[in-house]
């Protein structure tokens, strides 16, 4: 595969569970484990324990909200800048792209990690291509993250930036006690206005931009890292394990 995969988890994943599975995750193989800012669960505090637990795992934020945690708050404390990637998004501002430029300006100040911007749109993505390490792609299809990946590249030259990081997040299921909650994750998100303009814009069906299978990977080998986030029917450490070692047999698959 072209791509590197790696894992995400959500934010409000237990702190023992994340030290149990980090070095698991580096022992399989995969690229960075990628974690969530979601109110009640803090990435930061997440990749902290991931980061004590392991050796060479990449460590990132899939993504921090600023205008929830605005960047000259947050706790850098703890992550090796070397293996740390931050993540970081417009969240619901009034004015996403000012306040992701100078969200940029304010981490570049703070750290040498990598920084992503999380983009849905081509003017966010224009300005990660710019300013940012890289993009974190969310809930396309294969063909519409083609799509993205080439449009970001075309930008990353016009701007004569560096090689830029183009990361698709993608839900995925390793098992089919887990599809209802896919599913429920799937409508919550219809239901969001500015991923529901983003469906409509692109004319996909957010199921399509999601992977139940070793059969469904290929197609998203269209960017430089692939994000398999894990959906269980609980979120229990046993799932989690059974998720980790199944789509390490994917990935070795298509290799």
């Amino acid at each position: 595969m072209r791509a590197a995969v790696s894992i995400g988890l959500t934010g409000t994943t237990d702190p023992d569970t994340i030290r149990v599975l980090a070095p698991r995750i580096e022992q399989l193989g995969f690229s960075t484990l990628w974690i969530n800012d979601v109110p009640g669960g803090d990435s930061l505090d997440g990749l902290r324990v991931a980061a004590a637990s392991s050796e060479e795992l990449g460590l990132a934020t899939g993504v921090i909200p600023l205008d929830r945690r605005p960047a000259d708050t947050l706790d850098l404390h703890g992550l090796p800048t070397d293996r740390t990637t931050l993540g970081i998004g417009s969240g619901a501002a009034t004015h996403p792209l000012a306040l992701v430029r100078d969200g940029i300006a304010t981490l570049r100040a703070a750290t040498d990690a990598a920084i992503v911007v999380g983009a849905l749109g081509p003017k966010m993505r224009r300005l990660a291509a710019e300013r940012a390490d890289g993009v974190l792609l969310n809930w396309l299809t294969p063909q519409a993250a083609a799509d993205a990946d080439a449009e970001l590249r075309s930008a990353a030259s016009a701007a004569v930036a560096p090689a830029l990081r183009s990361v698709l997040y993608v839900r995925t299921i390793a098992e089919p006690d887990a599809r209802p909650v896919l599913e429920r994750e799937v409508a919550r998100y219809e239901k969001v206005p500015s991923y529901a303009a983003n469906f409509a814009r692109l004319g996909v069906r957010p199921i399509d931009t999601t992977i139940s299978s070793a059969a469904d990977l290929p197609a998203f080998d269209v960017v430089d890292e692939i994000v398999l986030r894990a959906v269980t029917p609980t979120g229990s450490l046993a799932e989690l394990e059974r998720f980790v070692e199944e789509t390490a047999r994917w990935r070795e698959s298509g290799e």
